[in-house]
């Protein structure tokens, strides 16, 4: 087990997904069997799932699971946490070794509305390095609001978690561990019908 800080590779989700319908389980469990987890190392338990890889493979997975989690017009929320860099993580995991390509396709067109707030652990200028990624955010037309404890990100769901992505490669960069805590809201009645 790798114990120093920032020196794996290894990019990790752990996430809670909550369908607001009753069959919350079947809704579940069918986004998982019908994503393409051969990317990723798995593991669901009573809780939550955590996906583990490629920081490529990791984000197409969230984005693909959220996308056919939702497809069928249910409210559907999902909460996790990214996190590069951690100690302690494994840098053994043959997931590594998948080609960088990601695996799933494009999601349908449908509007997430989003808050994510940005950890550059340890780093001492932390408050420039997330005051520029949500310069960023405003950049790339995905910018909602400002919020205690977090910002608000919202449009289409691909370009949203393709800002997320970005954002998460661009910190690790100038730092070494790096998490990021994120929450999506899909087909949520107060989004009014609205569309990507």
């Amino acid at each position: 087990m790798n114990e120093s800080c920032g020196t794996s590779p290894i990019v990790g989700f752990r996430f809670t997904l909550s369908p607001m319908t009753d069959d919350f389980v079947g809704t579940i469990k069918g986004a998982l069997k019908r994503t393409d987890l051969s990317g990723v190392w798995r593991h669901t338990d009573d809780v939550s799932t955590v996906i583990r890889g490629q920081v490529e493979h990791v984000f197409d997975v969230a984005r693909t699971v959220l996308s056919l989690a939702s497809e069928e017009g249910k409210h559907v929320s999902m909460s996790g946490t990214f996190s590069v860099g951690c100690p302690g993580d494994s840098a053994g995991d043959e997931v590594l070794k998948a080609p960088s390509e990601p695996l799933n396709g494009a999601s349908r067109d449908q509007y997430v509305s989003s808050q994510f707030a940005l950890y550059p652990m340890g780093a001492d200028d932390y408050m420039e390095l997330i005051y520029e990624e949500i310069e960023q955010a405003k950049q790339a037309g995905v910018y909602n609001e400002s919020m205690h404890y977090a910002s608000g990100i919202h449009g289409n769901l691909d370009d949203v978690f393709s800002y997320y992505e970005a954002a998460f490669k661009r910190t690790r960069e100038k730092n070494r561990h790096v998490v990021m805590t994120v929450t999506f809201s899909v087909n949520s009645p107060s989004h009014g019908g609205r569309h990507a």
